[in-house]
C-alpha cells in the first residue's frame, strides 16, 4: 500500500528532504555548484551518508530539485508583478523583479543561468518552469505594436507558433490570443528579445562584471527596458 502523504513517516521524509535541501543552498551560496557535496552535506546535519542517499539518489538528483526550486524562486518573484498596469511599467517593473531576485539570490541565478555543469543534465520539467519565470512577459507584449525592423524575428516566431502546440498553448496561457492571432507572434517576440537582454546585463552585474565601470546597472537595465518598449510601442 503506497504511503499516505500526510502520515507521520511522509512528513519526516519531507522534512529531511527540506533539510538536505537547505544545507545545499547554504553550500551552493558559499562554494558555488562545485561546493555542493553529499557527504559534507551528511555531516552537517548529522546523518550518515548511505542514510541521506535513501533520499536524493545523487548529487545530479540533488542538483535537478535546487534547479526546479531556482525556478519556481524567480517565477515568484515575477509573477508578483501586476501586469495590468501600463505596458512600459508593467515591463519595467518586471525587468527589475526579476534583477532583484538574482541579486537577492546570486547562487541562485548561477544555478539556472551560469556556466553548465559538466555531466549534468536538467530535468525536462526545466522547460515549463523557465516558461513559467517569462510568461508575465507576453502578457505585456501581446499589446504592442512592434516597428517593421522586429518583422524577420517576428515572421519566424510566428512560425515556431504554428509548428510546436506546446509554445501556442504557453502563449495563449498567459495572453489569451491563439496561435493564429497576430497579437500572439508579437508577444512571443517580445518575451524572446527582452530574454538574452536581461540576462545579459544581470550576468554582467552578478558576476561582478560592472564593478569600477561607474554606472548602476538598474539604470542600464531601465535603459534597456525603455529601448524595447519603444520597438514595440507598448502603451
Amino acid at each position: 500500500m503506497a504511503e499516505r502523504v500526510n502520515s507521520p513517516r511522509a512528513r519526516y521524509r519531507e522534512q529531511t528532504r527540506a533539510e538536505i535541501k537547505e544545507a545545499a543552498l547554504r553550500q551552493l551560496a558559499t562554494g558555488g555548484i562545485e561546493g555542493v557535496a553529499l557527504l559534507r552535506i551528511a555531516k552537517e546535519i548529522g546523518m550518515s551518508g548511505p542514510a541521506l542517499y535513501r533520499y536524493f539518489a545523487s548529487r545530479d538528483d540533488l542538483l535537478a530539485e535546487l534547479v526546479l526550486d531556482a525556478y519556481d524562486s524567480a517565477a515568484t518573484a515575477v509573477h508578483a508583478v501586476d501586469t495590468a498596469a501600463d505596458g512600459r511599467s508593467a515591463l519595467r517593473t518586471l525587468t527589475g523583479a526579476y534583477r532583484a531576485w538574482a541579486v537577492a539570490e546570486p547562487h541562485l541565478y548561477l544555478l539556472i543561468q551560469g556556466t553548465p555543469v559538466a555531466g549534468f543534465t536538467a530535468p525536462a520539467e526545466t522547460v515549463l518552469k523557465a516558461r513559467s519565470v517569462l510568461g508575465p512577459f507576453l502578457s505585456v507584449f501581446a499589446h504592442g505594436r512592434p516597428l517593421v525592423s522586429v518583422d524577420p524575428l517576428l515572421a519566424q516566431l510566428r512560425g515556431w507558433l504554428r509548428e510546436k502546440p506546446e509554445v501556442a498553448a504557453w502563449v495563449e496561457q498567459w495572453t489569451e490570443r491563439p496561435a493564429d492571432d497576430p497579437a500572439a507572434g508579437v508577444a512571443l517576440t517580445g518575451a524572446v528579445m527582452t530574454w538574452p537582454q536581461l540576462h545579459g546585463t544581470v550576468s554582467l552585474e552578478i558576476t561582478g562584471q560592472f564593478t569600477g565601470m561607474g554606472h548602476d546597472p538598474a539604470t542600464l537595465l531601465d535603459i534597456q527596458t525603455a529601448l524595447l518598449a519603444d520597438t514595440f510601442q507598448l502603451p
